[in-house]
Order: C-alpha cells, then sequence, then structure tokens
C-alpha cells in the first residue's frame, strides 16, 4: 500500500477556473444557462426601484464613515504614508456591500450585491457612471474608397478610372480582373490605368488595389518605410519561404539569423486581406467591472461595479416545500444535486468578485504613477510580480485579467493594459514600461519641427539621451502599432499643412 497526494479537476473546481476568466456578457449569458437547468435558481427581478437603493445605501454609508469607522467596518486604506502600497488583505462583512451567501426575508440566498476597498480620510467622488463604447461598424470598403478619392487630387478622367477600380475590388481588397480586360471596358490603354493605379495603392487601408499577395504586403511594409532590399527579397521570393527553404532564403537576403527572425515577425504582422476589415463588425459596448477614482485626502478607493455583478437566488422556501413533498431516493437525490450546484455556483461567483477587487487593488498600488500622472509613469509588471503580491498563481492572475475592464479618470482599460514588458535604461537605471516608451514616441513626433522630421535613427537617439535603451527597429514597430506614418509620409503631410505665404 502506498499513499499520495494528487491534484483532481472535479467539475465545481472546473466551474470555478471558467467563471474567473468570462467577461461580463459572457458571465451573463453562462448565468442564464445556469438557471434555466436549476429549478432551483432564480435571478434577481426586483423592481428596479428597490435595486437602485439597496445599491446606494451601501455606497452612501461608504462615503459617510469616518477614518475610525472604516476600520471597524473592515475596509482597509492605500496607506501613503508607506510607499503608497494598497492593502491587499481587504476584508469583507456580511452587510449590503457584500451579500455574501446571506439569506435576504428569511428565504434567499444571493450572489452579487456591491463590492468595494475603501481609502482613508475624505469624502470620495462618486464612480463614474459610463459605458465606453468600441469603435462601431466601419463604413463598407468601396464607400470608404470612394471619399477618399473623391478628396484626392487626380484629374477627372484619373478620378473615372479610379472610380471603376474601386468597384472592380474583391472583398479582400485585391484587383483581380486583368488590366488590359480593364482597358478594353473603359476605352482607355493599360498604360492609363497603371499610372492611376499607384495614386489608389496610397489609400487605406495599407495594401489595397494589390494583384497579388506579394505586392500587398509590400505596400504596407513601404508604408511603413520598412521595405528595404533584404524586405523585398523576402517579399517576392514567398514561394521559397511557403516550401521551408529558410536557410537559404535567409542567405539570399544577406541578413543574420536574428534579423531574419525580426523580418518575419513583420510579415506575420501585416495583414494579407485588407479589406475583409470592413465587412462590418457590430459595436460593442464595454461595461467597466472595477471603478476607481481619488479622494480628496488622496487615498484611492476601488469598487466593483455592482450593476456589471450577476444577482443570482437560491429559493430556499422552495427547495424545502419540494423536498417535502418527495418521496423517491431520486428524487431526493435530483433535489440534492440541484442545492448543490446553485449554492457552490453562488459560492464561486462571490470568490470571482473578491479575486478581482484583489487583484485590481493590486494593480491600483504598482501602477500609482499611472492613474496620477499618466502613461508616461506606467511601470513594467509582469503577471507573475502581481501574483507574488496578492499569492495566487499567475493563471489565476491572467483569467481575471482576461476581458475585464477598469474605468478612472484617465478613461476606460482593460486589466491587461496594466501590464508591460520593460525597456532596460542606457545607464543602468530603473527600466521603463514598454507602453511609456511608445507614449514618448508618439509626443516626439506630435512636437517634431515640419521643417526637420525625426527619423527613426533620430528618434533612437533622442530616447537614448533620455536613459532609454532601445534599438531602432524596436522604434519602427512602436510607430507602427500607433499608426504613425513614416518620417517620408510625415514630411509630404506636413509640408502640405503648412500655410504658404
Amino acid at each position: 500500500m502506498r499513499q499520495g497526494q494528487n491534484l483532481v479537476m472535479t467539475q465545481q473546481l472546473q466551474q470555478a477556473i471558467k467563471l474567473l476568466q468570462l467577461s461580463t456578457p459572457e458571465l451573463a449569458a453562462y448565468i442564464e444557462q445556469q438557471v434555466e437547468g436549476n429549478p432551483l435558481l432564480e435571478l434577481d427581478e426586483r423592481g428596479t426601484d428597490q435595486a437602485d437603493a439597496q445599491a446606494d445605501a451601501p455606497l452612501r454609508s461608504q462615503r459617510e464613515l469616518t477614518t475610525t469607522d472604516r476600520a471597524l467596518d473592515g475596509t482597509l486604506p492605500i496607506d501613503h504614508g508607506s510607499g503608497s502600497q494598497v492593502s491587499r488583505d481587504n476584508t469583507f462583512t456580511n452587510d449590503d456591500r457584500t451579500a455574501v451567501a446571506g439569506e435576504t426575508d428569511g428565504r434567499w440566498l444571493e450572489a452579487g450585491g456591491q463590492w468595494s476597498s475603501s481609502s482613508v480620510g475624505g469624502e470620495g467622488l462618486p464612480p463614474p457612471d459610463v459605458a465606453d463604447r468600441l469603435p462601431g461598424e466601419r463604413p463598407p470598403l468601396r464607400d470608404f474608397l470612394h471619399e477618399q478619392l473623391a478628396l484626392s487630387a487626380m484629374e477627372a478622367d484619373a478620378q473615372m478610372i479610379g472610380r471603376y477600380l474601386i468597384d472592380t475590388l474583391d472583398d479582400a481588397g485585391y484587383l483581380t480582373d486583368d488590366l488590359d480586360d480593364i482597358a478594353d471596358r473603359l476605352g482607355c490603354t493599360a498604360d492609363e490605368i497603371e499610372a492611376v493605379l499607384p495614386g489608389l495603392q496610397d489609400f487605406d487601408p495599407p495594401g489595397i488595389f494589390a494583384r497579388s499577395l506579394s505586392e500587398c504586403l509590400a505596400l504596407q511594409l513601404k508604408q511603413l518605410d520598412r521595405f528595404d532590399p533584404a524586405m523585398q527579397t523576402l517579399v517576392e521570393n514567398l514561394e521559397a519561404l511557403a516550401e521551408g527553404e529558410v536557410v537559404a532564403l535567409q542567405r539570399q537576403c544577406g541578413v543574420g539569423e536574428e534579423d531574419f527572425a525580426d523580418m518575419l515577425a513583420e510579415i506575420r504582422a501585416l495583414d494579407p486581406k485588407p479589406g475583409q476589415a470592413f465587412e462590418g463588425a457590430a459595436a460593442q459596448i464595454v461595461v467597466p467591472d472595477v471603478f476607481v477614482w481619488q479622494n480628496d485626502d488622496g487615498g484611492w478607493s476601488i469598487e466593483l461595479n455592482s450593476d456589471a455583478l450577476p444577482k443570482v437566488l437560491l429559493n430556499r422556501r422552495y427547495y424545502a416545500e419540494v423536498k417535502a413533498a418527495s418521496r423517491s431516493k431520486k428524487d431526493k437525490a435530483y433535489l440534492s444535486d440541484c442545492f448543490g450546484n446553485a449554492s457552490w455556483l453562488i459560492k464561486a461567483l462571490d470568490q470571482r468578485a473578491q479575486t478581482i477587487l484583489k487583484v485590481a487593488t493590486e494593480l491600483v498600488s504598482q501602477q500609482e504613477g499611472f492613474f496620477l500622472h499618466g502613461v508616461g509613469h506606467l511601470k513594467p509588471l509582469t503577471l507573475h510580480q502581481v501574483a507574488d503580491e496578492i499569492g495566487m498563481h499567475e493563471s489565476t492572475v491572467s483569467r481575471v485579467t482576461a476581458s475585464k475592464f477598469l474605468t478612472c479618470q484617465r478613461g476606460t482599460f482593460e486589466l491587461k493594459y496594466f501590464f508591460t514588458s520593460a525597456i532596460n535604461a542606457t545607464a543602468g537605471g530603473e527600466a521603463h514600461s514598454a507602453e511609456s516608451v511608445r507614449q514618448r514616441i508618439k509626443v516626439l513626433v506630435d512636437e517634431e519641427d515640419p521643417k526637420a522630421i525625426l527619423s527613426d535613427d533620430k528618434i533612437v537617439s533622442l530616447l537614448q539621451g533620455e536613459n532609454i535603451d532601445i534599438a531602432r527597429r524596436t522604434v519602427a514597430k512602436y510607430r507602427d502599432a500607433l499608426h504613425i506614418p513614416s518620417s517620408v509620409q510625415r514630411r509630404r503631410i506636413k509640408a502640405s499643412q503648412v500655410p504658404r505665404p
């Protein structure tokens, strides 16, 4: 005989893990599914006035608490006197703020309610009542291109050719018809169409009006100012890449192994079908999961959005009545399973709320500079650091921050936004956040002199002068991520914006 330990992934444990990573809309759909399959579970359908009154009461009581009352109430402050560290051991009471598995009117077991982590001193401002809307449906591709054509400086004949070419594009944005055939239909020459095509290929989205995959990628690389001879060789030999002739292709490009790997990464980041982005995605509503606001004394209040938390009720009275009327063992076993599953679901929802609040509180502690001064003060942060501080596993933190949003005075951000990679300092000082470096690049470009446009090499020199150790290729990638045109394009754009005497 041998004694041992092993981890068994029970159905309840799998359910708890699943709930952690669900977004708010996904959680609502999951709860509805559970309610349909369990006769003991019900959604809270009490009147909105009553629900609003219950939601407002704990918020008002929270603001009216004195420093001593808050300590007695179990909520812990962000102590600015000790390095501005947020307490990670928030305790919760069985009052309206938490609604932790307590009975209501003697017959309800409820999950949901208002979770918060208060700070000391001062009357806090109310959390923003917002629902930020992500970019909605984009205009159809051809309408988008026709608008650009109308604003261009092309001659009337060229615009006529352009309108026809726009209408012949396929859904991916490619020009698949032969130019000679198009010339016959329009009664012009193929050379005239060839003369119009480069101007159309400068339209957004990058890569539009390409006649092949290689040309599509080349157009995008040119707009990114990344179409050097080595990249041109790679793009012109995509067939060799598809056949796995990597070593020979690298030798043909004349670059090292590391540079070739970066080139491949840049190719993969391009859009091979630029027109498909204009199929029209439905508008999405971002519902914040966490509210963060600063109190008058400089402390921070972190509160879960009670409206986003599902209100699930367990009807104990109905359970007792049906159980008393049941005679067979099968019926009693079914009721016991329903009761156990309902209780576990409510506990899992309660644990999910506590975990989200704990992670959000730690993020505010770690990234307080961002909330005070903006993105330039965002620090490098990893899942491992947060997991160590709050005593959880990295995978748990990763699940909690997926598709969860935080609203503060600077806007609405996904929790994953606060995790950024580090960029070393040139003098061996404190590392810089990649997001703050991207923001610094944007500021440099916005403030550049139209008569002295900054090249990527110049940006590298300026950043190194600010103790940021960064390579030119990294600057090009960050500039691309910010949708900043190349120095050549910016020079042309800003030159056209300079008023003539």
